[in-house]
C-alpha cells in the first residue's frame, strides 16, 4: 500500500464520519421542518426540544471532519482538487452559504423567544437542512458519474451537478439523513421517558427506511441509463459493500421496529457508511474520470510524509477529544422540562 492510498484512506474515514454525524444533524433540521404542520398530535415545542438536545454533540463537531477533508483532498491531491473546484464551485458555495445560513437560524431563533423571527429562523433552519445535504449529494454524483474532468476549466458548470445521477444521489441523501436522525431520535426520546415521541421516531424511522431503500433501487434504473461506468462498479467491484449497506439497513428496520433503538443506531450508521464505502470502491482507483488515479494525482513524497505525520499528532488529540465530547452529551441530564 502506497502512502497515498493510505492517506486516500484516512480521507474516506473522514468523509464517512461526516456523513454519519452530520447526516444525523442535517436530518434533525429535516425533521425540526416537519414539527411546523399543523394538527399534530404530539406538541411541536416538546420534539423540537428533542431535537434540538440530540444535535448538540455534533453541531459543531462535525464541521471539523469537513474540514479536515477538504484540507486533505486539497493537501494530498491537488491535481484532481483543482479541477474539481472549478467544476463544481457553484454547488460547493450553496453548501457553504447554507451551513453558514443553517448554523446563523439556529443561534438566532434560539436567542429570540416568540413573534415571527422565531418563525422565520426555525423555517430558514429547516430548509438549510433539506438544501445543505441535497447539494452534497449532487457534488458526489457529478464525481461518481465521471462529469468533472481531470483539467481546469474544461467541466460543465452546470450539468455537473443538475443531471439525474446527481439529482438522484441528492434525494439519497436528504433520505438517509432523515433516516439517521429518526433512528438516533428514537433512542433518546426513549432515554428521556418520551414513550410517543419515541413511538413517533420509531414509525418514521421504518417508514423513512423503507422510502430510501424503494429509492436506492430505484435508483439502478438512473445509473444504468445515465452512468452506467458507476452501475458497473457498483455490481461487480462494490459489489460485496452494497450487499452488506442492504443487509444492515434490513437489520436497522427489524430492529428499530422491535425497539430494539440501541444496536438500530450502529446498524443504521453502518448502512450508511457502507453504502459510502461501496461507491468509493466502485470508483477506485480513479479519482476523476477518465483516468487520473490516486498514483497520478498524489503529491509529491515529501509532502505526504508531512501529512503523515500531522494526520498522526492530531489523531492523538482529536479522537479522545471527540470520544470525551459524546461520552458527556450521553451522560448529560435531559432538558429541565423534563
Amino acid at each position: 500500500m502506497t502512502e497515498a492510498v493510505f492517506l486516500l484512506g484516512v480521507l474516506w474515514i473522514g468523509l464517512t464520519l461526516y456523513t454519519v454525524f452530520a447526516g444525523a444533524d442535517f436530518g434533525a433540521g429535516i425533521w425540526h421542518l416537519a414539527t411546523r404542520r399543523r394538527g399534530r398530535r404530539l406538541d411541536p415545542a416538546l420534539e423540537r426540544e428533542l431535537l434540538e438536545h440530540t444535535i448538540g454533540p455534533v453541531w459543531e463537531a462535525n464541521h471539523v471532519w469537513l474540514i479536515f477533508v477538504i484540507t486533505l483532498f486539497w493537501t494530498i491531491f491537488p491535481p484532481a482538487f483543482g479541477p474539481f473546484a472549478a467544476t463544481l464551485y457553484i454547488p460547493l458555495t450553496i453548501v457553504a452559504l447554507g451551513v453558514i445560513a443553517r448554523g446563523a437560524a439556529y443561534a438566532f431563533r434560539k436567542a429570540t423567544e416568540r413573534g415571527w423571527q422565531f418563525k422565520a429562523y426555525g423555517l430558514a433552519f429547516g430548509i438549510s437542512s433539506v438544501l445543505t445535504p441535497f447539494v452534497l449529494g449532487t457534488i458526489a454524483g457529478g464525481l461518481a458519474s465521471g462529469r468533472v474532468p481531470p483539467v481546469i476549466g474544461s467541466g460543465a458548470i452546470i450539468s455537473s451537478w443538475i443531471n439525474p445521477t446527481s439529482l438522484f444521489c441528492g434525494l439519497l441523501a436528504v433520505g438517509c439523513c432523515a433516516y439517521l436522525a429518526a433512528v438516533y431520535l428514537t433512542r433518546d426520546a426513549e432515554r428521556a421517558g418520551e414513550t410517543d415521541l419515541a413511538e413517533a421516531f420509531r414509525r418514521r424511522s421504518v417508514g423513512t427506511g423503507i422510502a430510501v431503500g424503494v429509492v436506492a433501487l430505484a435508483g439502478l434504473a438512473v445509473l444504468r441509463a445515465d452512468a452506467p461506468g458507476l452501475l458497473h462498479g457498483i455490481t461487480h467491484r462494490g459489489l460485496p459493500i452494497v450487499i452488506l449497506s442492504l443487509l444492515c439497513g434490513v437489520a436497522s428496520i427489524v430492529l428499530v421496529a422491535r425497539r430494539r433503538y440501541l444496536p438500530a443506531r450502529a446498524t443504521a450508521a453502518a448502512t450508511v457508511a457502507t453504502l459510502l464505502w461501496g461507491w468509493g470502491a466502485a470508483q477506485y482507483p480513479v479519482l476523476l474520470y477518465p483516468d487520473l488515479t490516486v498514483d497520478r494525482a498524489a503529491a509529491s513524497p515529501v509532502v505526504l510524509h508531512a501529512v503523515l505525520g500531522v494526520v498522526a499528532a492530531s489523531s492523538v488529540l482529536l479522537i479522545p477529544s471527540l470520544i470525551w465530547l459524546f461520552f458527556m452529551f450521553q451522560r448529560a441530564e435531559e432538558p429541565a422540562s423534563r
